[in-house]
């Protein structure tokens, strides 16, 4: 089934998920240390979230969870947390990209099987997701849900079946799957980390006093007081027990062949995250200082679309000494229960989320930095609300090269005829959005927004550092 709400509000890009767990040495419950953290980690999925935990001196194979519908707050209550005892435990925000939008689909995943229990959440996008599906039920495995996580969870417990260690069962299963990837796998004494080889998506550890941490984003660090210890590397296993963390560097490539994704720096990170050493508000500084050495423009005002379009107006403004404004009003409070306005009614999605500034922008020149540019609806929408508001002229700069392939890996980017620089020259998109200027950054500005890092542009090139799946693997979105 197609969800129509989402696809309304489809011209917004958005991530896989967000993944949190901690093991505490100490003995201290960690739910309400999950819960923060998955606060820290919302803006990474909307639609569902959950926690399992476990006791590592308790019942082997007791696990508690709860999982739902909805934000964090929604889902999660403090009876409910009161009564999730344990000192290992993982967390889980989800936004889909493969899989329906069902509770069935939230994660983590807890499975119980012969050698016990696992509970894992994962990040990411495999491209072999349907042959290991179909080789699993051949086999006589029976699916609880439709997403590429429980084909990872079934790997590691097969494997688990013939290896002496977890770790080596996830190892196992890495040679198996292909895609993105970052892992968090519970078991009853281990709390374990993985990363696909190319390093598509972020995961990073932790500590608070005697606790180690796993986490996607190093702003969830931040926000439940932990220190950061490192990034874990592409390819790289990490194994928390109470005896410290042991890494297993065996699956990692030369460093030319990994492939951040780069829409971490431009857009899904939040900007006070720094990934794989490289500050994402930096980033976001450099996207716009480009913009502005390579498509510069006289005007009087620049000003971002909030949020991620904010800080890249900022660099924008720094290089070409225009001022930097506030031209937008954001509704925060527009959550995932949002009704959406019907298509014949005067009400524009757009503009109940954002309302512009009259007196900013009234008879002035605008620059207005948006991350990126997707169907192009909510751009065209944001142009007149600026020219409504009397605006004199409106130059829409993107910190985005043009989208003109879709993403395999984990972000929610559609088919190619429904992009808007698909198959259009640049000026008849700036003419169908009725900006009076329009240019993208360039596609080899991104390596250095990266500080030369190995990154994937396959969404701007079409080149991918994996060959795309034979069958389409991107879900109901693209329907």
């Amino acid at each position: 089934m197609e969800n129509n709400n989402r696809m309304e509000m489809a011209d917004e890009l958005h991530e896989e998920c967000g993944v949190f767990g901690i093991y505490d040495f100490d003995k201290h419950d960690v739910a309400s240390t999950i819960y923060y953290g998955l606060f820290a980690l919302q803006h990474r999925g909307q639609e569902s979230c959950g926690i399992a935990v476990s006791d590592t001196e308790g019942p082997k194979g007791k696990v508690s969870s709860v999982k739902g519908m909805g934000l964090v707050n929604e889902v999660f209550t403090p009876d409910g947390l009161e009564k999730l005892h344990g000192d290992i435990g993982v967390g889980h925000v989800r936004y889909s990209t493969a899989g329906s939008s069902t509770r069935e689909n939230a994660q983590p995943l807890v499975l119980n099987y012969i050698k016990g229990t696992l509970a894992l959440a994962h990040n990411g996008n495999l491209i072999n997701a349907p042959e290991l599906r179909r080789e699993l039920e051949y086999n006589g495995a029976i699916f609880q849900t439709t997403i590429d996580s429980e084909v990872i969870a079934y790997h590691i417990a097969r494997e688990r079946v013939k290896m002496p260690t977890v770790e080596g069962a996830v190892a196992a299963a890495m040679r198996k799957i292909k895609g993105a990837y970052s892992l968090i796998v519970m078991s009853p004494r281990k709390l374990i980390g993985a990363r696909d080889p190319f390093g598509f998506k972020p995961l990073c550890i932790g500590r608070r006093d005697n606790a180690y941490i796993l986490a996607s984003e190093t702003c969830a660090l931040d926000t439940v007081g932990a220190e950061f210890v490192r990034d874990v590397l592409p390819g790289e296993i990490v194994t928390i027990t109470k005896n410290g963390i042991a890494s297993d560097t065996s699956m990692c490539l030369p460093k030319e062949q990994e492939a951040r994704c780069i829409f971490e720096y431009i857009y899904f990170a939040r900007p006070d995250s720094v990934f794989d050493k490289v500050s994402v508000y930096h980033s976001r500084i450099q996207a716009g200082k480009f913009l502005a050495i390579d498509s510069p423009v006289d005007a009087d005002l620049v000003v971002g679309v909030p949020e991620s379009g904010n800080i890249a107006a900022l660099g924008y403004s720094m290089q070409s000494g225009i001022p930097y404004g506030t031209a937008f009003v954001k509704n925060s409070y527009v959550g995932r229960t949002f009704i959406k306005p019907k298509q014949n009614s005067r009400e524009s999605s757009v503009q109940v989320k954002l309302n512009v500034l009259k007196e900013a922008v009234e008879g002035k020149r605008i620059i207005m930095i948006d991350d990126s540019i997707v169907r192009g609806t909510t751009s065209a929408r944001i142009v007149r609300m600026l020219k409504e508001a009397g605006a004199k002229e409106v130059h829409v700069r993107s910190s985005a090269p043009p989208f003109l392939h879709p993403c395999y890996f984990g972000i929610d980017i559609p088919s190619e005829e429904q992009l808007i620089a698909h198959g259009r020259t640049v000026e008849e998109i700036c003419q169908i959005i009725r900006a009076d200027t329009l240019a993208y950054l360039k596609v080899e500005r991104l390596a250095k927004m990266a500080e030369g890092l190995s990154i994937c542009k396959g969404c701007f090139t079409g080149v991918y550092p994996l060959d795309p799946p034979k069958e389409d693997i991107r879900g109901e979105h693209d329907k």
